[in-house]
């Protein structure tokens, strides 16, 4: 493919993005609307050229061409791309998609350190709120443990003070041998 460049697919679209950016800015500029042909422009200046949003003007020879509309960039045959301006003459293409192409990938870039970095965030909070849930679990086990203890001490407490009432009045039986209780009959 020798003469032919083609470009990134996401520099295409950038081109693409910044060619209807510039038709919507030639549109709502005050300038009347022309009927020439690019070729008419030719030899004379890159502004009156540009007026017409369909041309393409070459600085080295200083011709106003018919943008090639089949192709998103200006193939070298019709103009090298550092020469070409369309838009607005102090936009050189080949400028234009360097600089669009490092602005495209530092937004990616950026994005991705964004998503990355909220991952990690989601996966360290998870882990947090895990740790300080086995804590809390932890700390309700260790609670109803305190209260079991608690509450088999107040239950042996009553047992004892009741026994303690029973023997006073004489109903505790003597518990020394279990057949005292079939004597009284």
């Amino acid at each position: 493919m020798e003469g032919k460049w083609l470009p990134h697919p996401g520099a295409q679209l950038l081109l693409l993005l910044l060619s209807l950016y510039m038709v919507w800015a030639s549109q709502t500029t005050s300038s009347p609307p022309v009927s020439q042909p690019c070729s008419f422009y030719s030899g004379k200046s890159c502004e009156e050229c540009l007026r017409n949003v369909s041309c393409l003007w070459c600085i080295t020879n200083y011709t106003c061409l018919e943008y090639p509309v089949h192709s998103i960039l200006p193939p070298s045959s019709v103009c090298a791309m550092s020469s070409a301006r369309w838009g607005a003459c102090w936009i050189n293409f080949e400028a234009l998609i360097i600089a669009m192409g490092v602005v495209a990938g530092a937004i990616v870039l950026t994005i991705t350190i964004c998503c990355c970095y909220c991952c990690y965030c989601k996966k360290r909070m998870s882990q947090v709120i895990f740790l300080r849930m086995d804590a809390e679990e932890e700390n309700l086990i260790r609670e109803r443990e305190r209260r079991q203890q608690q509450a088999a001490e107040r239950k042996n407490e009553r047992t004892v003070k009741h026994n303690e009432i029973r023997k006073k009045y004489g109903l505790l039986q003597d518990t020394d041998h279990p057949y005292s209780k079939y004597e009284n009959e």
